[in-house]
């Protein structure tokens, strides 16, 4: 299973979008990172994943939702996820 997964950083004020098969080890090795974007903070929470069977759908799920450069839909598409699921 491949996953598309959206970080925030509060430090930042910023969000990152990428894949992975494995969301928490991807995580701590961009919380550990000393080259690359995520490496300029260390603070990146997961705020919102999509699950997918083939890796041509999540890489295609990711680059569409880079391509809306958009804080708003960004934060549209976490909000109307965690309202589908409260905690």
């Amino acid at each position: 299973m491949y996953t598309v997964y959206i970080l925030y950083s509060h430090r930042l004020d910023t969000y990152y979008i990428g894949v992975t098969t494995d969301v928490q080890g991807r995580l701590r090795r961009h919380l550990s990172s000393r080259k690359g974007f995520t490496s300029r903070a260390k603070d990146w929470i997961v705020m919102y994943t999509e699950t997918y069977k083939e890796k041509n759908q999540a890489y295609a799920r990711e680059k569409e939702i880079k391509k809306w450069k958009s804080r708003r839909l960004i934060e549209h598409l976490i909000s109307s996820t965690a309202s589908e699921h409260p905690d």
